[in-house]
C-alpha cells in the first residue's frame, strides 16, 4: 500500500508562485506514473499533469501548460509541482496521485488511471 501526503499549498496573489510536494510512503513509487489532479469548489476534480516513472516524459492538461513544472525525485519517494504565473482560476485541492499501470496503457487524464491518492492541500490564490 502507498500513501501520498501533499504539501506546501497556501495563499498566493495572483501572478505568484507556489511549489508543491508529494511525499510517498509505504513502498517505493519509482516505477508508477504520479501526478495532480486538482478540484474547485462546486466543480468536478480534474486531471492538471502527470509525469511517468522515469521522469522523462509528461504531459499537462492545457490550462496549465507553460506555467505549471513537474518534476520527480526518486530517491526521495518525491514529486514536485511548481506552479507559476497563478491565476485566480487555479484556486482549487490539489491531489497527489500514483498509478501501478504504465501511461501508455491509460487513459491518464482520467480518475480511474490512479490507484492511490493524496487527502489534498489547498491552493488559493486571490485577485
Amino acid at each position: 500500500q502507498v500513501q501520498l501526503v501533499e504539501s506546501g499549498g497556501g495563499l498566493v496573489q495572483t501572478g505568484g508562485s507556489l511549489r508543491l510536494s508529494c511525499a510517498a510512503s509505504g513502498r517505493t513509487v519509482s516505477t508508477y506514473p504520479m501526478g495532480w489532479f486538482r478540484q474547485a469548489p462546486g466543480k468536478e476534480r480534474e486531471f492538471v499533469v502527470v509525469i511517468s516513472a522515469s521522469g522523462g516524459n509528461a504531459y499537462y492538461a492545457d490550462s496549465v501548460k507553460g506555467r505549471f513544472i513537474i518534476a520527480r525525485d526518486n530517491g526521495k519517494n518525491t514529486v514536485y509541482l511548481q506552479m507559476n504565473s497563478l491565476q485566480p482560476e487555479d484556486t482549487a485541492v490539489y491531489f497527489c496521485v500514483a498509478g501501478k499501470t504504465h501511461l501508455t496503457l491509460v487513459r491518464y487524464g482520467s480518475r480511474s488511471a490512479y490507484d492511490y491518492w493524496g487527502q489534498g492541500t489547498q491552493v488559493t490564490v486571490s485577485s
